[in-house]
């Protein structure tokens, strides 16, 4: 099972079952990649405001904190959704496929 990168009704988690190459596996994929970017953005954001040398005004640090705080929130969730991925791969198995014409580790 997936953890989804949204929430149901009353903020349940949502799950997907299958093999991670279905409609839904594919939209969450696409919207832990928004998530990601977006997170990324708001970080430059907040550096740039909290840089500034007329001083942030406490109204902006109080909704930068809510988005941030928001963020976070949805990129714990991704970190969740993939380690339980991950410790699913049984031992011995390769997590990411080996790239046609790129060398094994250790052998170049």
């Amino acid at each position: 099972m997936r953890l989804l990168p949204w929430t149901g009704t009353g903020g349940k988690p949502c799950y997907v079952v299958g093999d991670g190459t279905g409609y839904v596996s594919r939209m969450a994929d696409d919207v832990e990649s928004i998530q990601l970017d977006m997170a990324d953005e708001l970080l430059g954001h907040a550096a740039d405001l909290l840089a500034g040398d007329d001083g942030a005004t406490v109204q902006q640090v109080r909704f930068l904190a809510g988005r941030l705080t928001e963020s976070l929130q949805q990129i714990v969730r991704i970190a969740e959704s993939r380690g339980a991925r991950l410790d699913a791969i049984p031992p011995g198995e390769a997590a990411l496929p080996v790239e046609e014409g790129r060398p094994d580790e250790g052998s170049g």
